[in-house]
């Protein structure tokens, strides 16, 4: 039995694979270590900002970001259409019209070099099966100076968590440089700036 679930764990960390809609039961647990102030605080949004937000699920942070915005805008990328579709429903329901939704693969960013101020993913990242592609399209699609939060957590077992080292060495090679960290070592929200260009 505890064979069975060790190597059901490994297999999981090695084939890194996003939530499927049918599993969207798992992303309404809280997130005490994870709450939207937390995100809000490190990643800043401001009024007229343009933001990218990758795999948002079910909007839990979301909304809170378009309208912290202000005369700016939201756009919001994921693997799967499904999740996009409830996301834009609970945003025009709310009467909250500035978040756009695109369908893709985070490997490979359909939006050109310097599109965004910031740019936001939480316990997104370990779901990707190249995350050095994906970090390096984040490091693309921002401006010079951008900024980059990823938020992580380990504490529930979540399999495709990536630790603050494994995540600083890997956001290094893309150009990013560490400014600032909130939480321990099994959840946290970590803020990257983009190098500048030459």
């Amino acid at each position: 039995m505890l064979l069975g679930a060790l190597a059901a764990g490994y297999w999981a960390r090695t084939h890194p694979s996003a939530c499927p809609y049918s599993a969207r039961f798992l992303l309404r647990f809280p997130r005490r270590a994870l709450a939207r102030q937390r995100l809000l605080e490190i990643l800043e949004p401001r009024p007229g900002e343009r933001v990218l937000e990758i795999g948002p699920g079910m909007g839990y942070y979301t909304l809170d970001v378009a309208i912290a915005l202000d005369g700016g805008a939201l756009d919001i990328f994921d693997v799967s259409q499904e999740f996009l579709d409830d996301v834009t429903r609970k945003a025009r329901d709310r009467g909250i019209a500035n978040v756009t939704a695109t369908q893709g693969d985070a490997r490979v960013l359909p939006y050109g070099y310097d599109s965004f101020d910031a740019a936001f993913l939480v316990t997104v990242l370990g779901e990707i099966p190249d995350q050095d592609a994906a970090l390096r399209e984040l490091a693309r699609v921002l401006r010079p100076g951008g900024r980059l939060v990823v938020g992580e957590s380990a504490a529930a077992g979540d399999p495709h968590a990536v630790m603050l080292r494994t995540l600083r060495r890997r956001t290094e090679s893309a150009g990013f440089t560490l400014e600032r960290h909130h939480g321990g070592p099994l959840a946290y929200f970590a803020s990257f700036r983009t190098s500048s260009r030459s």
